[in-house]
């Protein structure tokens, strides 16, 4: 179509008709897809987490439902939590026989920065009914000791 014989929405925004101008019109084909290379490690899912505070401690709680114990790690410094573990699938049903997957199967991880420092010694961790309870007691940065001067 000439310039003149343009639509009235062409004349308005510019534009050409793909079909008259096909010589310089080029087809976007995507990128074939490549599978990954066996080196690329697995993504991480991560933690969902609520994490408050009483007067004395700080709690993390998270859902570990299907998660072993053996297969949770806890490491805890003064300033932060990190939790990591593997939630094994049951491989018994074939791919091509579900209609939805929804649940994360894999190892995830989550680290939380702490607002107040806690005493990692006094730290406590239980699960009940797939409910992890981590318990954080802070450090009472208002507590003192007496001192007592020993002579020789």
């Amino acid at each position: 179509m000439s310039k003149d014989r343009r639509s009235f929405f062409e004349r308005i925004t510019g534009t050409i008709s793909v079909a008259d101008d096909e010589e310089n019109y080029e087809e976007i084909v995507p990128e074939p897809t490549r599978p990954e290379p066996e080196w690329v490690e697995e993504e991480e899912g991560e933690l969902s987490v609520d994490v408050y505070q009483t007067p004395s401690e700080i709690i993390i709680q998270t859902m570990v439902a299907g998660v072993k114990p053996e297969d949770l790690n806890i490491s805890i410094t003064r300033e932060m939590v990190t939790i990591k573990g593997t939630r094994e699938a049951v491989r018994t049903i074939s791919d091509e026989d579900y209609f939805q997957r929804e649940l994360y199967w894999g190892s995830f991880s989550r680290t939380i920065l702490l607002p107040a420092e806690i005493e990692t010694e006094e730290a406590e961790a239980a699960e009940k009914n797939g409910l992890l309870t981590i318990r954080l007691p802070k450090i009472d940065k208002d507590k003192t000791a007496k001192l007592k001067v020993k002579t020789s």
